[in-house]
């Protein structure tokens, strides 16, 4: 059985250990990240009112949204139509507004723009409720079919300080050979705590990552064993740790 480095924030992370726990799965839990409300979360009901069509890019979107929409006693409003980047987000964004959420088999920018919502978009308005910064494809892509789109940042990634040297001293000796990693973000911040010279032994763990464009740009930063799951939910990430 693997020894895995769960790097996932928040609950999901602790979830994520937990699940691979029952299946006889050794895990060390380490968040990169911390998830706290973002600078845009004020007025966020009229922002909702004022669009179309609202894009959750993730969970932390969709909770940190409606934790505010809670304390201010206010609701999501029916008159626009929603839409999640991934299944996990599609469902978390159902439950908060009551509505069907269209999401893409494949949790990534590019299956997500191929969804029907997508092909008759010009002059609508579009808000993507996100953290702080990405998903700027999705963005272009919209604009340049001709929907007017904004960003509303709900929730902001905060990363979270380490000894990366005494870090990778704990691990070889736990002999982790597995790690998962959720985000490029999380994945790039992770780089670069150990300097210009990337330790070989971190380039030789099994790396699984949620998408194909993230793979890629592990493989870029000299890892050589990644797995691109096709979804960041933990369920896709058990899944592809399993025999």
């Amino acid at each position: 059985m693997p020894v895995v480095l769960v790097t996932r924030p928040e609950q999901a992370g602790v979830e994520l250990c937990q699940q691979l726990n029952q299946l006889g799965v050794t895990t060390i839990y380490h968040p990169l990240l911390d998830i706290i409300p973002g600078s845009e979360l004020k007025d966020l009901a009229t922002t909702l009112q004022q669009h179309d069509l609202v894009i959750a890019v993730s969970q932390h979107a969709v909770e940190q949204s409606h934790l505010y929409l809670q304390a201010h006693q206010q609701s999501w409003p029916t008159t626009c139509r929603y839409v999640a980047i991934g299944q996990k987000t599609a469902q978390s964004l159902s439950k908060v507004t009551g509505q069907t959420v269209n999401y893409p088999s494949v949790s990534d920018s590019e299956h997500f723009l191929a969804l029907d919502e997508f092909r008759s978009i010009t002059q609508s308005k579009v808000v993507i409720l996100r953290g702080n910064g990405g998903r700027e494809l999705i963005y272009d892509t919209l604009t340049h079919l001709g929907a007017k789109v904004s960003y509303k940042e709900v929730y902001r990634r905060v990363e979270r300080p380490f000894d990366a040297q005494a870090c990778l001293a704990q691990w070889q000796k736990a002999q982790v050979d597995t790690m998962i990693v959720t985000s490029s973000q999380q994945l790039t911040y992770f780089v670069s705590q150990f300097g210009s010279q990337l330790s070989e032994w971190i380039k030789q763990l099994h790396l699984l990552v949620p998408s194909d464009r993230t793979a890629q740009e592990a493989r870029l930063m000299g890892f050589i064993d990644v797995i691109a799951t096709g979804s960041a939910s933990n369920s896709a990430l058990v899944a592809a740790l399993q025999p």
